[in-house]
């Protein structure tokens, strides 16, 4: 498979035309150093492990369609406390494929990615799984920023003539 591009760090390549018409099970784990260079793509601490479980079927003459989920247990840091926190995240995978050209009929199939030279890289699919998943601004379980109010309005100052209009008539 060639690769347009840099390399992925976890590459699990899937020639489109072997998968059978009943479909295939797909199941991947990333290796040590994948997992440390896709904490680095990531901008996280750490992935502890990344796995993932996909059905490979045919679709639509020529398509490819992937479900299944993804789990990673990784380490984010808070952007609260800034302490580095350690969490397990399972990840629902629905993707679809299609030669280069195919047409595209409806909404579904709007999303759907190309194949290239006729391989689809799983690893990479995973890779970008959970990269969309990540909270852009992670916290530790029971973190919640302080409560803080300010008024929408900037406080006035006392009128110069408030104590004159507090004082008695004579």
């Amino acid at each position: 498979m060639r690769h347009q591009g840099p390399t992925p760090e976890f590459s699990r390549p899937l020639q489109t035309d072997r998968v059978p018409k009943a479909g295939s099970l797909e199941k991947l784990a990333a290796e040590p150093e994948e997992l440390k260079a896709l904490a680095k793509r990531m901008k996280i601490p750490a992935i502890h492990s990344l796995t993932a479980e996909i059905r490979a079927t045919p679709w639509r003459g020529g398509g490819l369609k992937l479900e299944g989920h993804v789990t990673a247990d990784l380490e984010q840091v808070s952007v609260i406390s800034l302490e580095a926190f350690r969490e397990t995240v399972s990840i629902p995978v629905s993707r679809y494929f299609l030669p280069p050209g195919a047409v595209v009929e409806n909404e579904e199939e709007d999303d759907a990615d190309p194949i290239e030279n006729g391989w689809v890289d799983l690893g990479e699919v995973v890779a970008e799984t959970v990269a969309l998943d990540l909270d852009p601004y992670p916290r530790k379980p029971g973190e919640a920023f302080a409560e803080h109010i300010e008024d929408d309005e900037p406080a006035k100052a006392p009128s110069p003539f408030a104590v004159l209009a507090r004082r008695k008539p004579e």
